[in-house]
Protein backbone atom coordinates (compact mmCIF):
# COMPACT_ATOMS: atom_id res chain seq x y z
CA UNK A 1 0.00 0.00 0.00
CA UNK A 2 1.22 3.87 -0.64
CA UNK A 3 1.96 6.54 1.46
CA UNK A 4 1.89 4.72 4.95
CA UNK A 5 4.40 6.93 6.36
CA UNK A 6 1.16 9.70 7.37
CA UNK A 7 -0.70 7.45 9.21
CA UNK A 8 2.25 5.29 10.72
CA UNK A 9 4.10 7.64 11.99
CA UNK A 10 1.19 9.07 14.20
CA UNK A 11 1.60 9.20 18.10
CA UNK A 12 -0.79 5.90 18.28
CA UNK A 13 0.58 3.58 15.75
CA UNK A 14 4.24 4.33 17.09
CA UNK A 15 3.57 2.75 20.05
CA UNK A 16 3.32 -0.67 18.22
CA UNK A 17 6.00 -3.44 17.43
CA UNK A 18 7.12 -4.16 14.62
CA UNK A 19 4.58 -7.38 13.98
CA UNK A 20 1.66 -5.28 15.13
CA UNK A 21 2.55 -2.42 12.57
CA UNK A 22 2.58 -5.34 9.94
CA UNK A 23 -0.73 -5.52 11.13
CA UNK A 24 -2.14 -2.38 10.75
CA UNK A 25 -1.06 -2.57 7.24
CA UNK A 26 -2.11 -5.75 6.40
CA UNK A 27 -5.67 -4.99 7.81
CA UNK A 28 -6.41 -1.38 6.34
CA UNK A 29 -8.05 0.05 3.56
CA UNK A 30 -7.45 2.84 1.39
CA UNK A 31 -10.24 4.71 -0.12
CA UNK A 32 -10.48 7.35 -2.28
CA UNK A 33 -13.19 9.66 -1.68
CA UNK A 34 -15.21 12.58 -3.29
CA UNK A 35 -16.50 15.53 -2.64
CA UNK A 36 -20.09 15.37 -1.45
CA UNK A 37 -19.85 11.55 -0.82
CA UNK A 38 -21.00 10.77 2.77
CA UNK A 39 -18.83 7.85 4.70
CA UNK A 40 -21.84 7.63 6.96
CA UNK A 41 -24.97 8.91 8.10
CA UNK A 42 -26.77 10.05 11.23
CA UNK A 43 -28.14 7.53 12.88
CA UNK A 44 -26.10 4.23 11.37
CA UNK A 45 -23.98 1.82 12.89
CA UNK A 46 -20.28 2.43 11.74
CA UNK A 47 -17.33 0.31 12.75
CA UNK A 48 -14.18 2.38 11.59
CA UNK A 49 -11.28 3.96 12.79
CA UNK A 50 -9.92 6.24 9.57
CA UNK A 51 -6.99 8.21 9.04
CA UNK A 52 -7.53 11.35 6.24
CA UNK A 53 -4.51 10.87 3.85
CA UNK A 54 -6.27 13.68 1.44
CA UNK A 55 -8.80 15.95 1.73
CA UNK A 56 -11.41 16.88 4.28
CA UNK A 57 -14.69 15.60 6.21
CA UNK A 58 -16.76 17.36 8.11
CA UNK A 59 -19.03 15.97 10.91
CA UNK A 60 -22.62 17.50 10.51
CA UNK A 61 -25.97 17.51 12.50
CA UNK A 62 -29.39 18.51 11.07
CA UNK A 63 -31.94 20.65 12.65
CA UNK A 64 -35.50 20.17 13.20
CA UNK A 65 -35.83 23.31 10.63
CA UNK A 66 -33.72 21.90 7.90
CA UNK A 67 -30.62 23.80 8.63
CA UNK A 68 -27.31 21.57 9.13
CA UNK A 69 -24.68 22.37 11.56
CA UNK A 70 -20.94 21.66 10.98
CA UNK A 71 -19.43 20.21 14.44
CA UNK A 72 -16.11 18.92 13.61
CA UNK A 73 -13.63 19.62 10.18
CA UNK A 74 -11.04 17.04 10.19
CA UNK A 75 -8.17 17.60 7.45
CA UNK A 76 -5.42 15.65 6.08
CA UNK A 77 -3.50 13.68 8.83
CA UNK A 78 -6.20 13.37 11.24
CA UNK A 79 -7.81 10.16 12.62
CA UNK A 80 -10.97 9.42 13.70
CA UNK A 81 -13.85 6.66 14.23
CA UNK A 82 -17.24 6.00 14.46
CA UNK A 83 -19.04 5.46 17.55
CA UNK A 84 -19.46 1.98 16.90
CA UNK A 85 -15.56 1.74 17.10
CA UNK A 86 -15.75 1.84 20.57
CA UNK A 87 -19.59 0.98 21.58
CA UNK A 88 -21.33 -2.31 20.30
CA UNK A 89 -24.38 -1.37 18.14
CA UNK A 90 -23.94 2.55 19.10
CA UNK A 91 -25.55 4.59 16.37
CA UNK A 92 -23.73 7.80 14.73
CA UNK A 93 -24.70 10.95 16.32
CA UNK A 94 -23.68 13.32 12.76
CA UNK A 95 -23.04 12.24 9.25
CA UNK A 96 -19.53 12.27 8.32
CA UNK A 97 -19.48 13.86 4.74
CA UNK A 98 -16.57 14.13 2.29
CA UNK A 99 -15.88 17.96 1.72
CA UNK A 100 -12.80 18.27 -0.06
CA UNK A 101 -11.87 14.86 -2.85
CA UNK A 102 -9.14 12.83 -1.13
CA UNK A 103 -8.14 9.95 0.27
CA UNK A 104 -9.16 8.01 3.27
CA UNK A 105 -7.70 4.54 5.04
CA UNK A 106 -9.96 2.96 7.00
CA UNK A 107 -9.68 -0.10 9.50
CA UNK A 108 -12.43 -2.17 11.24
CA UNK A 109 -12.80 -2.18 14.88
CA UNK A 110 -12.71 -6.48 14.54
CA UNK A 111 -9.11 -5.93 12.94
CA UNK A 112 -8.06 -3.59 15.33
CA UNK A 113 -9.75 -4.19 18.54
CA UNK A 114 -7.24 -7.35 19.57
CA UNK A 115 -4.54 -3.93 19.69
CA UNK A 116 -5.97 -2.45 21.54
CA UNK A 117 -6.93 -5.09 23.99
CA UNK A 118 -3.27 -6.43 23.61
CA UNK A 119 -1.57 -3.05 23.92
CA UNK A 120 -2.17 -0.98 26.63
CA UNK A 121 -0.11 1.70 25.35
CA UNK A 122 -1.88 1.82 21.86
CA UNK A 123 -5.03 1.98 24.01
CA UNK A 124 -3.97 4.96 25.62
CA UNK A 125 -2.64 7.31 23.04
CA UNK A 126 -6.26 6.52 21.09
CA UNK A 127 -7.82 7.17 24.56
CA UNK A 128 -6.23 10.48 24.83
CA UNK A 129 -6.89 11.14 21.18
CA UNK A 130 -10.65 10.74 22.33
CA UNK A 131 -10.76 13.27 25.07
CA UNK A 132 -8.97 15.82 23.22
CA UNK A 133 -11.75 15.30 20.52
CA UNK A 134 -14.46 15.82 23.12
CA UNK A 135 -12.64 18.87 24.31
CA UNK A 136 -12.53 20.28 21.10
CA UNK A 137 -16.25 19.55 20.24
CA UNK A 138 -17.18 20.92 23.56
CA UNK A 139 -15.47 24.52 22.80
CA UNK A 140 -17.10 24.79 19.47
CA UNK A 141 -20.34 24.62 22.00
CA UNK A 142 -19.86 26.63 23.94
CA UNK A 143 -18.87 29.09 21.00
CA UNK A 144 -21.76 28.28 19.45
CA UNK A 145 -23.80 29.01 22.81
CA UNK A 146 -22.50 32.01 23.93
CA UNK A 147 -20.90 33.66 21.49
CA UNK A 148 -22.72 36.61 19.21
CA UNK A 149 -23.19 35.23 15.27
CA UNK A 150 -20.66 38.36 14.47
CA UNK A 151 -18.01 36.69 16.49
CA UNK A 152 -18.46 33.60 15.34
CA UNK A 153 -18.17 34.93 11.84
CA UNK A 154 -14.96 36.99 12.39
CA UNK A 155 -13.06 33.77 13.68
CA UNK A 156 -13.95 31.90 10.23
CA UNK A 157 -12.86 34.76 8.41
CA UNK A 158 -9.83 34.98 10.71
CA UNK A 159 -8.63 31.52 10.66
CA UNK A 160 -8.66 31.30 6.78
CA UNK A 161 -5.56 33.57 6.44
CA UNK A 162 -2.55 34.84 8.02
CA UNK A 163 -3.65 37.74 9.97
CA UNK A 164 -0.61 39.80 8.46
CA UNK A 165 -1.00 38.97 4.62
CA UNK A 166 -3.72 41.05 2.58
CA UNK A 167 -3.99 38.72 0.15
CA UNK A 168 -7.10 37.81 -1.75
CA UNK A 169 -8.15 34.42 -0.73
CA UNK A 170 -10.34 32.37 -2.42
CA UNK A 171 -14.33 31.74 -1.63
CA UNK A 172 -13.91 28.08 -0.91
CA UNK A 173 -16.98 28.11 1.04
CA UNK A 174 -20.59 28.58 0.30
CA UNK A 175 -22.93 30.94 2.30
CA UNK A 176 -24.32 27.73 3.55
CA UNK A 177 -21.15 26.07 3.92
CA UNK A 178 -20.33 29.47 6.61
CA UNK A 179 -23.33 29.21 8.10
CA UNK A 180 -23.41 25.92 8.99
CA UNK A 181 -19.63 26.37 10.58
CA UNK A 182 -20.77 29.19 12.69
CA UNK A 183 -24.55 27.72 13.63
CA UNK A 184 -26.23 30.37 11.79
CA UNK A 185 -28.28 31.05 8.46
CA UNK A 186 -27.04 32.31 4.94
CA UNK A 187 -28.91 35.49 5.23
CA UNK A 188 -27.34 36.40 8.08
CA UNK A 189 -23.83 35.49 7.17
CA UNK A 190 -24.41 37.23 3.97
CA UNK A 191 -25.76 40.55 6.03
CA UNK A 192 -22.56 40.16 8.23
CA UNK A 193 -20.32 39.95 5.26
CA UNK A 194 -21.61 42.97 3.97
CA UNK A 195 -21.39 44.83 7.10
CA UNK A 196 -17.59 43.82 7.58
CA UNK A 197 -17.16 45.14 3.72
CA UNK A 198 -19.24 48.46 4.78
CA UNK A 199 -17.12 48.84 8.53
CA UNK A 200 -13.80 48.38 5.85
CA UNK A 201 -12.86 44.74 8.26
CA UNK A 202 -13.56 42.90 4.47
CA UNK A 203 -13.41 43.14 0.55
CA UNK A 204 -15.42 40.69 -1.12
CA UNK A 205 -16.34 39.34 -4.55
CA UNK A 206 -18.37 36.53 -5.96
CA UNK A 207 -15.33 34.48 -5.84
CA UNK A 208 -12.98 35.56 -3.06
CA UNK A 209 -12.24 37.79 0.12
CA UNK A 210 -9.60 39.88 1.12
CA UNK A 211 -8.99 40.72 4.89
CA UNK A 212 -8.35 44.76 4.08
CA UNK A 213 -8.10 45.41 8.42
CA UNK A 214 -6.73 42.72 10.14
CA UNK A 215 -6.29 44.24 13.19
CA UNK A 216 -10.18 45.08 13.88
CA UNK A 217 -11.09 42.19 12.94
CA UNK A 218 -9.14 40.33 15.20
CA UNK A 219 -11.22 42.47 17.70
CA UNK A 220 -14.30 41.73 16.67
CA UNK A 221 -13.29 37.89 16.66
CA UNK A 222 -12.39 38.67 19.94
CA UNK A 223 -15.78 40.65 21.94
Amino acid sequence: MKNLTGYLNDPIFRVLTEKEREQVVASAVRRPVKKGEYLVLQGDIWEYLFFIEQGSVVAEKGSFDGRTFVAATFKSGDLFWGLGFFLDNAVMPANLRVFEDGVIIQWAKRDLKPLLESNGRFSWELCKLVMSKIQYVSEVLETMTFQPIAVRLARLLMSFSDKEERVPIERSLTLDDMAARIGSTREMVCRLLYKFSDEGLIRITRTEFTITDPENLEKRAQK
